[in-house]
């Protein structure tokens, strides 16, 4: 069981984001979060969007520091990753 981030690259609020998951349930996933004054309200439904200024502390806190593609990796290999079809609420095949 791990906690991973992705290097922040992703544009939004003039700030750029990183995506932080867990590779293995969403319970650990929000406990770190809580535990690391990441608001749920970043939550969105497989990982949260950390800002920039925040990945530093949490990978100094013990999230491992992947690139995006082994985090999208890890996600789906978890069984947690929502697609974007699911997003939208489009039935899945």
């Amino acid at each position: 069981m791990a906690i991973l981030i992705d290097t922040a690259r992703w544009p939004a609020h003039g700030r750029l984001w990183a995506h932080l998951i867990s590779d293995d349930n969403l319970a650990e996933l929000h406990a770190f979060a809580a535990a690391h004054d990441i608001p749920r309200r970043g939550f969105d439904l497989d990982h949260y969007d950390v800002p920039e200024d925040a990945a530093y502390r949490l990978i100094a806190a013990g999230a491992r520091h992947v690139t995006a593609r082994e985090l999208v990796y890890a996600l789906r290999d978890s069984g947690l990753r929502v697609t974007a079809r699911e997003r939208r609420g489009l039935p899945t095949k």
